[in-house]
């Protein structure tokens, strides 16, 4: 159960009800504070909407830093978001794969996306190793998308546990489907 209370348009002054056009339990929770929720969200639109990054390659980078914060809520509704961009149930595994040190047959591109989110979940950043390597697969604005991307998700999933934000019934389908490793 989430820490405070899921808000609603009502609960909002006219001028900050357009924060809840997409009516989630996350944006329910950070309209709390309507700038917080504003500065969240143009960020969070940029990578969606305006990032250079191959979008199927964005969300594998999504979808492996939820896998790693055993984030129910960011795997769940990244796995739905994730088929619309392109992401396939065989990257899905291939990604577990990945995360436990097992080959999975992604491209090389693709092990190197998953690395790179890997290591800026863990911290403090993408190893030099991974981002030279990456620098020899993509444009400097594709990787520097990429980077932004990670970190942003790292902030997320952190939001999401402290505020102990709940999933929501028409995601828990992505969530059985795919159920995260226990501990």
């Amino acid at each position: 159960m989430a820490r405070l209370k899921y808000l609603d348009q009502a609960d909002l002054a006219p001028e900050h009800q357009d924060l809840l056009k997409r009516n989630i339990n996350l944006h329910r929770i950070l309209t709390h504070s309507p700038g917080a929720a504003r500065a969240f969200g143009v960020l969070g639109g940029y990578i969606r909407h305006g990032s250079t990054l191959d979008a199927r390659l964005r969300e594998m980078a999504i979808l492996q830093v939820g896998w790693l914060a055993r984030s129910p809520y960011e795997w769940s509704h990244h796995v739905k978001i994730g088929y619309d961009f392109g992401v396939s149930d065989a990257d899905i595994v291939a990604l577990m794969a990945e995360s436990a040190g097992e080959a999975s047959g992604l491209p090389a591109l693709d092990r190197l996306v998953l690395r790179a989110a890997r290591e800026a979940y863990v911290g403090p950043g993408v190893a030099a190793a991974t981002f030279a390597a990456l620098q020899g697969l993509m444009s400097t604005e594709h990787l520097t998308d990429l980077v932004v991307t990670a970190a942003f998700y790292c902030a997320v999933v952190r939001v999401l546990a402290s505020m102990e934000i709940d999933v929501e019934a028409s995601y828990m389908p992505y969530l059985e489907k795919y159920p995260l490793p226990a501990g």
